[in-house]
């Protein structure tokens, strides 16, 4: 395939990225008690908002986008829960970990409108797939004549069902420890069970990136009502002990682990 071109983010959709995805969103749904930079808490010595010409340097300097990539991002900034959306620096950080692994399976937990999705099948090669595990067709809608568009539509096997079902059964028809790379971003709640069941579908070297571990700084104080933070926290501390993998925990859009099977 050509070379992506490179993309820099005009001011005006940089400001705007408030929109787009949890990166830039975090600040917003933290409010006061926890204003947010990259996820993390933001102190008075933080040197990076989303307001701060550094952060508008970092996209300038790092972000590449096939334009089909920056078509789907632009669509779904217009979209009510556009804050569901992983933030763009951070869907091109799991492409470029699928590509230096030379992964062939993938599996996407949590779609949306599919913007991840496309960012890895575009770097997968012509016999590689994604299994793409949501519950909600209307939100993929948005993106899948753009998978096709960008000609990858064949390595993407969306499966429209309970994230669960499609893990059990990928384990029943004997896909154990065949995945290359699974990417975790749906209900808060499961997202143990989905670890597990990705661990076992994972073969060895291979990894699960968790997205949203930071919650918008909710996890420093987990409610006993809150229970999607309750299960992101729960699992942060079962990860941080877990001898089957090494991790690592990024600040990086609402926070990101990385874990490496042993």
């Amino acid at each position: 395939g050509s070379e992506m071109p490179l993309f820099s983010v005009p001011k005006e959709v940089a400001v705007g990225t408030a929109m787009l995805g949890v990166a830039f969103a975090t600040g917003m749904l933290a409010g006061k008690k926890y204003p947010l930079v990259f996820g993390t808490p933001k102190s008075s010595k933080s040197i990076i908002g989303k307001s701060n010409p550094l952060w508008q340097y970092i996209l300038d300097h790092s972000l590449r986008e096939h334009p089909i990539l920056k078509k789907l991002r632009l669509i779904t900034a217009d979209h009510p829960w556009s804050k569901m959306m992983v933030s763009c620096d951070q869907a091109q950080l799991m492409a470029n970990l699928v590509k230096l692994i030379k992964a062939k399976k993938v599996i996407e937990i949590g779609v949306f409108t599919g913007y991840n999705t496309l960012n890895m099948a575009l770097v997968l090669p012509d016999n590689g797939r994604v299994i793409a595990c949501d519950i909600n067709e209307d939100y993929v809608k948005i993106g899948k004549p753009l998978w096709k568009e960008a000609g990858v539509e064949h390595k993407i096997d969306l499966r429209i069902k309970p994230a669960t079902q499609t893990l059990d059964e990928l384990l029943a028809s004997g896909e154990a420890e065949t995945f290359d790379f699974a990417f975790i971003d749906a209900d808060k709640e499961s997202y143990n069970e989905y670890y597990e069941k990705c661990l076992r579908l994972i073969k060895k070297g291979g990894i699960i990136a968790i997205d949203n571990v930071l919650w918008s700084g909710r996890v420093l104080k987990p409610r006993k009502d809150d229970l999607a933070t309750q299960s992101i926290h729960h699992l942060n501390e079962k990860l941080h002990r877990d001898a089957r993998v090494n991790i690592s925990m990024l600040p990086m859009g609402d926070g990101v682990t990385l874990a490496f099977k042993l």
